[in-house]
This record gives C-alpha cells, structure tokens and sequence, in this order.
C-alpha cells in the first residue's frame, strides 16, 4: 500500500490532517469493508419496523387500551373482514346478507378464523346481529377479531391467514380492514414509494451535481458520501429494533437527510479544495487548508442539526423518537463521511477532481476551476451585485420579505389536530377501499367513538347508574354496556357512541367530559379520540423542554462559530421566520384540501398531531446548516478585512450560489420523497422542500444581508467576558496561520499572500 509522498508538516497541518491525508488508499479501503458490513447488518431493516408509534405509552388511553386487549379482546376488534353479499336473484333487491347461503358460508369463515392461532374476540352479524355490523343497505356485514400481539406480530400474523379469507367464498366476497391491514399497506406502501424515490432522487441529482462542478469526477464524490450515510444509518436502525420500536416513516428521513446533508457537505468541502488548488496549493496542503475552514464550518453544522434532531428524543411517542434515531445518525455519518473518507479521497485524485467537465461540451472556453468555485465566474458577481442592492435597500427588503413569509404562514392558525388511519393511504388501496365502505355504509361507525373501562368491584346498579350518566352527556348518541366477564368481575367495559366524527372536536371535549364523571370504581376511556386528546397533551408539556434545547443549543454553536451576540439571535429568529411558509402551505393544502386532486391524497381536515413538530425539528435544523455555511464565510471575511458590509457581499459571493445549489439539490430529495402514495410522507416531503428553499432563496438571499446591513458593525459585538469566551473555545472559518501557498502562475495566489502580510490571519 503506497503512501503520499510529503504529508504536510506539524506547523501547516493538525493531527486530524495528518490522519486523514496519511494513508489515503487505506482509508478508502476501510471505508469499503466497513459499508459493505453495513450493508449486511441493515438488510432487513423494514421489515422490523412498525407503522404506528402515535400514542403516548404512558398515557391513561393507552393503559385502558392494552387492558381491554388482555380482558375484552373482542372490545377493540383490529382485523375487519368485510363480507360483500351482493345484489341477490329473485324479486327486488333480494336477501343480501342475510341469504340462508350467504349466512351459512359467513359462519363458516366465523369459525376458521376463530380457530387461527394468534386470533382472539371473532364476532359477526350472523353471531351477533348488531345493526352496527350490517351496512344500510343490506348488501355488507362484517366479522370483526383482534389479532394479539405488537405491530410486527400483527403483521405476520396478517400476511399468513390473509390469502385465504380474501377473495371469493361461495356467494360472497370478503375483502380485509381494520388498523392491521391498514398498518400492513403502509408499510408496504411507503417501502415501494423510498424505492421509487430513490430511483428519482439519484439520477437527477447527479445532473444537477455535474451542472454545479462541471466535473463529473467531482459530482460523484457527493453522491458516494450519501450513499454511505444512508447504508450506515440502515445498520444503526436494524441494531435499535432489538431494543425498540422503531417507525417505517424514519427510512424516508435517512434517505432525504442522508442525500441532501452529504451533498451538502461535500459541496463545500470540494468547492473549497478546489479553490485552495486554483490558489497554488498542492492537494494535501489544500486538504489541510479546507479541514482547517470548511472542514470546521461541516462539524458545527452537523451539530447544530443533530441537535435539532435530537430534540425529538423528548416526547414520549415512538414515531417521534424514531426520526431523531435515524436524523442523528444520518447526520454524524454523513459528516464523518464528509471529513475523513471525502479528504482521503480528494488527496488520491489532485487536480484530477476537476477531470471530464461536461459543461464544457456546451460551454466553451471556461476552465474548471472557475466553474467550480462559483466566485471567480459570472456567478459571484452576480451573487455580490444583488447582495449590494439588497444592503443599499435594506429596509425594504428586510420588511417586506418579512411580511409575505408571515402571511404564508397566516393559515397555520386555523390548524386542527387528528390521527392516521386509512385515508393516508391512496384511493385505490385495498384497506382504504374497505374503510371507506364501512365508514360510508355502516351506522354508528364500527370502531369509531369511546370505549370506557370499569375497573374494580361493582355492582350491577352501580354499572348500570354510570350508564346513564354518561349517556345524558351532550354529543353522546347511545351508550352500550356494560359487558363483563361474569358476576362479580373486576372489570367491564362500556362503548359510547359519539355523535359526528369519532376524532371530531366535540368527540375530543367528551374525552374529558367522560373522565370527570363521577363512578363508585376506576375509570379510564380510549379509543382513537381519547389517544389524540392524550398525544396532544404529551407533546403540549414536553415542547418546551424540546424548544429550549433547540434555541439555547443553537444560540450556543452559533456563538462558539463568530463570538457575537446579535448573530445568534438573528439566525434562530430568522429560521423560525424561514418555516412559516411551510407550516401555512401545510394547512392550506392538507387540512383544506386545495390541491388535493392535482397531489392525489385524501384530505381529512386536520393534520395529524406529531407531524407539525416534526417537520419544524428537520426544517429548523436545515436552516441551521445553510446558515452556518454562510455566516462562517461571512466570519472569515470579516476576520481578514475588518470591512463589515464588504465581509457580507463577499461571504454570499462565494457561498449564495453554492447554497443555492444545495438547496434545490435538497429539494429536489424531498420532492422525490414526496411523490409518495401515502399522505403524511407526502406532507413531510413537499413541505420540507418548501421551506429549504424558501430559507435559502429569501432568508439566506434577502433577509440576511438587509438585516446586517441594518445591524452595522453592532452585528459582531459582544461584552468582555463573553469575548474572552470566545478566544478561549471558540472557533471559525478563518485559516489557524498564515498558510505558506507556492508561487504559481494563479493569479489569486499572489493577491492573497499581500493580504495576509498586511491583516492578521484569522485565530483559529
């Protein structure tokens, strides 16, 4: 294994310099066992995950909900056997369901499936006949059952008795719903939709890329940066399934982040190793030089939105922790990839990374160190003179882009509160089919409304009094029940039919209602409104928590990265400015329903409880990161110059296309991510899209530089002790000391080494 000739000396090069340029083939070598390991550990991953993870396990409606399962399995049927009986022969209509033939093969299927192992609580019509199991019409009844045991249990439990109830029986059709069909669709559903994405995401991302570098040597080392992120953070989540659940939709995160923050990275990693080879520098001293600035801004970056992420450890629901899993690992390998196997790789290919430039194919006459560094071209002139006219109107501009992204942003008051079920999926879905047909066709909405468990010893008269009772509640349409095991018994149960939507408001306010009255023994209600009314109080009380790390955190980093106290504040006040967009287009278009045909999803009228606070962690933390990248090179500049407005048109000169670029690229993995069949991967997807490039086309473009512009040289203060903070621990940009940058016929080279003999180098 050969080595590189003339590693860079201690006073030119740190340690992790000299680790990662030491032994470049061996590293990449590594690199290649190691993903090749991760692969075998993470194949399988989807297949352990679960589709739900939206209740609050230590909620009241999730004690009564696992204690019904135990006492009355059949209390809380998950498996709905829809039985279609048809138009009968004969005069009119005919019998329909209740046809001697269709009824003796309906029982028939009662009993098999009663007989199934992991099957408990079967009933039908024809063992039971309830209205509530026999459609308006007569044509359709159900057999309901639990099917026991945790989602994946459920789930195999599903895929082994399903083919042979679905289909044609005789005179009648059976068709599968219930929470575990639907459960088993999505999953299946979102595991064919992040294929097809992919298969979107790459290609177009590798033109892009090549538009960027020109380089197609240079677009490639992106994209192997990702794919290691992502196959790295496969194995991290089929390691935590062992010992937690773990959600499916998390596998649409690491594939967006895992893309889009290695693009990101490697972005600024390349662009500015290709700047220090235009300056002079051989390809380990320019590696030294980038690790040393963007390397710096990469790690605080990666940071800022782990934190972020992490912030999601806070609530208590799996759906939400299993995104911070996943978006912390994606981010730390994606960045670990970008700082250790990304400078190996670019020592090992030299001047080689500027190798088959495509635009030169329609772009003659532009060398490949120009276009790639996005500043000494057209592009950063363009990028300064617009910077320049921004600050020069700054006023305007700062009020007026503040203005449109507040009033985006006005629906998202209107915004109301639900949970999933099949609508998420398409139209067409099997599960959605039938969901629609018994929410349609069926009275009193079969697994809809609250279920109330009696817990303790109780009399007959005094089951029979909370009856009542809760039946003279206002939105209550009747009340059955109770149902218990025998004389005597420690539990019973009642179901309340609630009158309009089963997770409507009104249903919300009888949660509460339900609980207040007055019983001789303990009660506690589930049922999907009670787990929503629940769910939203968890994350009610532990958002400020996840707020204040997020703030405090980033307020912190972004200190450490440019020793001032107006900057921090600016950048979390402008990244929250940055989502509005995103929250109000949410509500417009998922709660409202505008454009749900043009997106083909179902709109249910409410967005589901977890997701606000998801998307603001991931949309927030992507804020952080372009903003980092600009405001370091703002640092740097202005560390060099000491010229406030000059650092700003400088920093957006060299960094705003770049962002730019890093912003569609990122948007375009979004939007692939969100061509989704299944609505709440959809709504993460476009929405996520919508704020990165909002941040990076209005924020980053027009609000910061009016906003710097209007804070002057104030921008940078801080008081003594938080000063001598800084020149403690803090860090930036700037280069450590004066690099020592080989004569050579760049012209850049030369006017860098006049400024440095006149303005001190920046402390590292």
């Amino acid at each position: 294994m050969s080595e590189v000739k003339n590693p860079p000396p201690p006073g030119e090069s740190g340690r992790w310099t000299r680790f990662v340029t030491a032994r470049p083939r061996l590293s990449l070598l590594l690199a290649l066992v190691v993903t090749a390991l991760a692969v075998f550990a993470g194949s399988g991953v989807a297949d352990r995950m679960g589709s739900g993870g939206w209740e609050d396990p230590g909620a009241r409606s999730t004690y009564a909900t696992k204690a019904l399962e135990r006492e009355f399995p059949a209390s809380q049927p998950n498996l709905l056997l829809l039985v279609d009986a048809g138009p009968r022969s004969g005069a009119g209509a005919g019998a329909g369901v209740d046809d001697p033939a269709v009824a003796a093969e309906a029982e028939r299927l009662t009993g098999l499936l009663a007989a199934e192992p992991g099957v408990t609580g079967v009933g039908s019509y024809w063992r039971t006949p309830m209205p509530a199991l026999r459609s308006e019409d007569g044509r359709q009844a159900l057999i309901a059952a639990r099917v026991l045991g945790d989602e994946k249990t459920t789930t195999r439990v599903l895929e082994r008795i399903a083919p042979r109830y679905q289909g044609e029986h005789g005179p009648l059709r059976v068709s599968l719903g219930g929470p575990v069909a639907v459960q088993r669709e999505v999953t299946t559903t979102i595991q064919e939709d992040l294929l097809r994405a992919e298969l979107i995401a790459l290609p177009v991302t590798l033109v892009l890329l090549i538009l960027v570098f020109g380089s197609a040597v240079a677009a490639m080392l992106p994209l192997g940066v990702g794919i290691v992120a992502i196959l790295g953070t496969n194995a991290v989540l089929r390691g935590l399934t062992e010992f937690t659940e773990v959600s499916v939709f998390a596998q649409n995160l690491t594939t967006a982040l895992g893309l889009g923050l290695a693009i990101d990275y490697a972005l600024f990693i390349v662009r500015r190793f290709r700047e220090e080879l235009a300056a002079g520098r051989d390809p380990v001293a320019a590696v030294g030089a980038t690790l040393r600035t963007a390397g710096r801004t990469v790690l605080f970056s990666a940071l800022t939105v782990a934190v972020a992420l992490s912030a999601m450890l806070f609530f208590p629901m799996y759906f939400l922790r299993s995104f911070a899993y996943a978006g912390v690992a994606v981010v730390l390998l994606a960045a670990a990839a970008a700082l250790i196997l990304l400078p190996a790789a670019l020592v090992l290919l030299g001047e080689r990374v500027n190798s088959l430039d495509l635009r030169r194919l329609w772009r003659r006459g532009r060398g490949a160190a120009a276009a790639g560094t996005g500043v000494a071209g057209g592009e950063g002139r363009g990028w300064a003179r617009m910077t320049a006219l921004v600050m020069r109107r700054a006023p305007v501009f700062a009020l007026v882009s503040t203005a449109g992204l507040l009033l985006l942003g006005v629906p998202f008051l209107g915004i109301k509160f639900g949970t999933v079920d099949d609508r998420q999926l398409p139209t067409t879905a099997a599960s959605h089919v039938v969901q629609q047909q018994i929410r349609g066709g069926f009275p009193g909405s079969p697994g809809g409304g609250l279920i109330v468990l009696a817990e303790g010893a109780a009399g007959a008269g005094d089951l029979d009094a909370y009856r009542e009772r809760v039946a003279g509640l206002e939105g209550v349409a009747r009340v059955d029940g109770p149902v218990s095991s025998g004389p005597g018994a420690r539990y019973a149960y009642f179901s309340v039919v609630t009158e309009g939507e089963a997770v409507g408001q009104r249903a919300q306010e009888l949660v509460g209602e339900v609980r207040e009255v007055q019983a001789p023994f303990e009660t506690s209600v589930a049922g999907q409104a009670a787990v929503l009314v629940d769910a939203q109080k968890a994350i009610a009380g532990k958002l400020p928590a996840a707020l204040a790390l997020v703030v405090l955190a980033t307020l912190l980093l972004v200190f450490l990265l440019t020793g001032s106290v107006l900057i921090p504040l600016q950048a979390v006040l402008l990244n929250a400015l940055s989502l509005t967009a995103m929250f109000g287009a949410v509500v417009w278009v998922f709660q409202e329903g505008h454009l749900s045909g043009f997106l083909a999803f179902t709109s249910t009228g409410d967005i589901e409880t977890t997701l606000p606070v998801l998307m603001f962690c991931i949309a927030f933390g992507l804020s952080m990161d372009y903003g980092v990248f600009l405001i370091s090179r703002i640092k740097e500049e202005y560390d060099r110059t000491g010229d406030h407005e000059g650092a700003v048109r400088t920093g957006l000169a060299r960094t705003g296309g770049l962002i730019t670029a890093a912003a569609v690229i990122l948007a375009v993995v979004m939007v692939a991510i969100g061509t989704s069949r299944v609505t709440n991967t959809k709504m993460l997807g476009l929405g996520i899209a919508l704020a990165v490039l909002m941040d990076a086309m209005v924020v980053r473009s027009l609000l910061v530089p009016a906003v710097m512009k209007l804070t002057g040289r104030a921008t940078w203060w801080a008081p003594g002790p938080l000063r001598r903070l800084h020149a403690r621990f803090g860090l930036s940009e700037g280069e450590s000391a004066p690099a020592a940058v080989p004569a050579g016929p760049h012209p850049e080279a030369g006017e860098r080494e006049r400024e440095r003999e006149k303005i001190p180098a920046a402390r590292s």
